[in-house]
This record gives C-alpha cells, structure tokens and sequence, in this order.
C-alpha cells in the first residue's frame, strides 16, 4: 500500500478488518512494526516499515505471513521489502485530493484480478 503520511493507510487496514469480522481494534503499526488481527477469514497481517533503514529479521517475520495462504498481508512503507514481495500482489496507491477525499489505484496480478472484478 502506498501513501503519504496521513493519506489514509491505516484507516483502509481498519475497514478491512471489520469488513473481515475481527473484533479487534486496528492501531497503526508504525511503532511496533506489525500486528496481527484474528477475523472471520483468517489472519490479517499488518506491517508498517516506516521506521525501517532495512528490513533485518522482518524480513523473515513478513516471509512467514506471506506463506500463510489463509492470511491477508497488508504493508505500509513497502519499498523497503519490495524485493521480496511476490510479483503476483493487489497493489494500493492512496492520493490525498482533498481534506476528507482519497483518490484509491488498484493494481493486481493474474492471480489477483478477481479482486478487482468484484469491486467494480
């Protein structure tokens, strides 16, 4: 997921979540660098690399996740990782047009279109 600061990132990961049915509440990760919510679908992963100068051993933690077929990984500040992340991924560009609007870019690979499709 990609944005400036305060364009909405952690604010998209909280409906997710809720769509999802997790009862927890989502908190930006930017200072603990991930947490994990339990939801009606499975896991949902959320990494926040905001702080990070290299990725180091969450390099490892976020390959584990991304193992997890039954998860959803969600990552902010992803440049950082980007050489490990799969190439087939749904991609989100948050743009900032107004003090309350967002502007959403989604992108997938094959694997990932029917994303897209059921959102049009």
């Amino acid at each position: 997921m990609i944005s400036d600061l305060g364009g909405g990132k952690t604010t998209l990961v909280r409906g997710l979540a809720r769509g999802a049915g997790a009862k927890d509440g989502v908190a930006s990760p930017t200072f603990t660098i991930s947490r994990v919510y339990q939801s009606l679908i499975g896991k949902i992963y959320h990494y926040d690399f905001y702080r990070l100068n290299e990725a180091g051993i969450m390099a490892d933690e976020l390959a584990e996740s991304l193992d997890d077929l039954a998860a959803v990984t969600v990552i902010e500040w992803s440049d950082i990782v980007k050489n490990r992340l799969p190439k087939d991924r749904l991609r989100v560009r948050i743009s900032v047009t107004g003090e309350n609007a967002r502007r959403f870019e989604l992108s997938a690979g094959v694997r990932h279109q029917h994303l897209l499709r059921n959102l049009s």
